[in-house]
């Protein structure tokens, strides 16, 4: 019997597509005609507003082997991005895990080719923890049976990446900036778009064993030359003073109050750039016909998605990028605290609905900006995300899009939101917005707005947490549901003043 048309084509496996490359590469795969895809996630809701009924999505986890079977099956070429620098424990440890688990099971399931995503270092200079993961796992992929084809590559500059936003907000918010030795450090970087490039590329190259390829931007500058490339073309005039020395714990609490780089991830990034990643293999310039751009052209169109209201994909919207979601297990919860208010307002659940999803980002919280900033600031102090974040679509907020130290775990359009927090607390916390309809007098539109916080405490000083807040809760919490349903009845009158009366609709 004949292959029918659908099985045909081959099935590609893209792991880690709720990540910074892995989101793009997904969007480019998804519009291909010649391939079917599948991609694996701890959360399949986390990748519902980045697929089509095209996309097959299935729940699986890495670090657990027993979920991996059904992601692999009949798949022919499966994109490895996964990793764990995102998390609290020993990552390098959690990488090699997933690493080994992934090999055992691609082997069984007969997978053709594994795509992997590491980072340039020289073997000559000490690499940081960072690298020296990536690499390893880069060398346990290849034990495979499949053939590996494993990129290695340096800074990557593109609309939303790690680097790009480390660049681009110290150069936009210091005039002046103390440059420690890692700046001057010579790296070659690529364009997200040249990255991507090579990914597709390596599903058809014609490769017949497993091997790594360096690959880089035609440009060896450093990281202080990115820099000033940037501020060229932004027009700002810039100062750089070098300092000898900075430690890479300074750097990172440096580079947590002025960037959106929090100094858990600021350590690590900082002592990854102490090394040169320079490519010192060309060879994979024959195997693909990819022309990487230069960094003037790869600064400049990284600024035209700059200058859009958001990037297709940030760094800080992965899922690791809050660190590790906790394990609870075994842990005894004390009694859950409530903290509920509802108010009713002149308006359409639409309208009642508009302001709360808009929450966060530019928008801010309605009520104490400067107290929610404050907690940002403190979270950053603690090796939390802060509240630099901000939101990724000003309007709609997709369920796993990140909302400053929140991130959105259930939204229903006019009807509810739940936000669970990434911030440092000693328990689990959530904030949750409930739109209901409620009986219209006269003809005028009402419903109701309940908002309530939940949280519960880990032991006795989750307990102390709460109640040492409570007072400041009460005054942040109602503030911000009263002008909430101010805002909901101004959105009202204004959608009445912009539909036309029956009068003007038929003269």
């Amino acid at each position: 019997m004949k292959p029918s048309a659908e099985t045909s084509r081959p099935l590609i496996l893209l792991t880690g597509a709720t990540g910074y490359i892995g989101g793009r590469l997904l969007s480019n795969l998804r519009n291909r005609d010649d391939l079917r895809l599948r991609c694996l996630a701890r959360n399949p809701k986390h990748l519902a507003n980045q697929i089509d009924e095209t996309v097959e999505v299935v729940q699986g986890d890495l670090l657990d082997t027993n979920s991996l079977e059904a992601a692999l099956k009949d798949v022919t070429t499966a994109y490895y991005f996964v990793h764990s620098m995102g998390t609290n424990k020993d990552f390098e440890d959690l990488d090699r895990k997933a690493a080994e688990n992934f090999v055992c099971a691609a082997d069984k399931a007969g997978v053709k080719r594994i795509v992997y995503l590491g980072g340039l270092g020289d073997a000559d200079h000490t690499l940081s923890k960072h690298l020296r993961s990536r690499q390893e796992t880069g060398d346990i992929l290849r034990q495979s049976q499949a053939t590996v084809i494993e990129f290695r590559a340096a800074i990557v500059i593109g609309s939303g990446s790690l680097s790009f936003e480390l660049i681009r907000a110290l150069v936009e918010r210091l005039p002046v900036m103390i440059c420690p030795k890692w700046v001057r450090v010579k790296t070659q970087p690529i364009a997200v778009e040249d990255i991507l490039a090579y990914l597709e590329e390596a599903l058809t190259v014609d490769v017949k064993e497993s091997r790594f390829i360096e690959i880089g931007g035609p440009d060896r500058c450093s990281y202080g030359n990115i820099m000033q490339e940037y501020a060229r073309q932004r027009g700002l005039k810039r100062w750089m003073i070098p300092v000898p020395v900075l430690t890479p714990r300074l750097s990172s609490l440096w580079l947590g109050l002025v960037t959106p780089v929090y100094a858990r991830i600021g350590r690590k990034l900082v002592d990854s750039l102490k090394s040169p990643t320079i490519v010192t293999d060309e060879s994979g310039k024959d195997l693909f016909s990819v022309t990487p751009r230069g960094l003037q052209e790869a600064i400049a169109r990284a600024l035209v998605n700059e200058d859009l209201r958001f990037a297709e994909t940030r760094w800080s919207d992965s899922i690791s990028s809050g660190g590790e979601i906790p394990s609870w297990g075994g842990q005894r919860f004390l009694s859950r605290v409530v903290d509920s208010r509802t108010i009713e307002v002149a308006a359409s659940p639409h309208s009642a609905m508009t302001p709360i999803r808009q929450i966060g980002g530019e928008k801010g919280w309605y009520y104490g900006d400067w107290l929610w900033g404050l907690r940002g600031f403190l979270d950053l102090l603690m090796g939390g995300v802060g509240v630099r974040r901000g939101r990724r679509d000003p309007e709609i907020p997709y369920v796993g899009d990140t909302v400053d130290f929140w991130r959105v775990e259930v939204y229903e359009p006019d009807h509810f939101l739940r936000l669970r927090a990434e911030m440092k607390v000693p328990g689990r916390a959530w904030l949750e917005f409930e739109v209901c309809e409620t009986e219209t007098s006269n003809g005028s539109p009402r419903c109701s707005i309940r908002q309530t916080a939940l949280f519960d405490p880990v032991g006795l000083f989750g307990l102390c947490y709460w109640y040492s807040l409570y007072i400041v809760h009460q005054f942040v919490f109602a503030g911000m549901l009263r002008n909430i349903g101010k805002q909901a009845e101004r959105v009202e009158r204004e959608s009445e003043t912009t539909v036309p009366s029956l009068d003007s609709i038929t003269s």
